[in-house]
């Protein structure tokens, strides 16, 4: 009986097959992680720019109420992205019979929206601010 040294074809073949399965799997698991990266990196820079909208609205007293607001955000600081914003600041707590110096409460509604290659993507976001009554805030009886 003659003792084999070294592999068969057979068995060379079979080694090869399964690294080209691995490799492949390796592959598509690389693709897949890139694309999820690439859109988690995007909603992380949206994010950021939409607080710090926010936070700039709710500062901001000459921000007119019931009045639609929107915008775009610089490219350079969105990365890229075509981005912009829509907001809304309501009342949506005063007292039953306001004067000034009293204290009312103010919704604002941020949508964000940015462009993901042809898909555009959105969120939303809510703030809340204390605001005192000025004399030009109340509106006397009967006028609407």
């Amino acid at each position: 009986m003659r003792r084999s040294q070294g592999f068969t074809l057979l068995e060379v073949m079979v080694a090869t097959l399964i690294m080209a399965v691995a490799i492949v799997g390796l592959l598509s698991n690389i693709s897949s992680a890139t694309r999820n990266a690439s859109r988690v990196r995007d909603y992380d820079r949206v994010t950021q720019l939409a607080q710090l909208r926010m936070n700039e609205l709710l500062v901001d007293f000459r921000t007119p109420l019931n009045v639609p607001l929107a915008g775009q955000f610089d490219p350079a600081l969105a990365g890229g992205l075509a981005a912009g914003w829509q907001a809304w600041l309501t009342n949506v707590e005063s007292p039953p019979q306001p004067s000034p110096g009293d204290l009312t409460l103010d919704r604002l509604e941020l949508h964000i929206w940015w462009m993901s290659g042809p898909q555009r993507k959105s969120i939303v976001l809510e703030g809340f601010r204390h605001r005192v009554l000025q004399p030009k805030d109340i509106t006397p009886a009967g006028e609407q």
